[in-house]
């Protein structure tokens, strides 16, 4: 969709302020076997905390043993977004597809 790249540099400052890391412009979506559904810590960013009004989940992981974070707008928690619950999408500060040379259908590990 490259919707996420538009909202990460937009709204780069507030994904900073939460996470401690300055995001690439886009994510890396990974296709799971399995829906995944939110643990119960969750980082936070709301809508009204930067004038819209989507608010996405933010979760810890790691990808490549690098610090790499899943990020999930409600309305994809809730199975009424863009992509199905088997899709994460992966944020961190180095556009990952380039960076390890990722094709589609690549396995990857996601540690949460």
């Amino acid at each position: 969709m490259g919707n996420f790249s538009y909202w990460i540099d937009k709204l780069q400052d507030h994904y900073f302020r939460k996470t401690g890391m300055r995001f690439f412009p886009g994510t890396l979506n990974v296709e799971l076997a399995q829906p995944y559904t939110l643990p119960e810590k969750i980082i936070r960013l709301e809508g009204e905390e930067y004038g819209g009004a989507v608010a996405v989940s933010i979760v810890p992981c790691s990808i490549f043993g690098m610090g790499a974070f899943i990020l999930r707008t409600d309305a994809n928690e809730q199975g009424r977004g863009h992509h199905p619950r088997t899709i994460v999408e992966i944020a961190t500060d180095l556009k990952l597809r380039d960076h390890f040379h990722l094709n589609d259908g690549d396995m990857i590990e996601i540690e949460c």
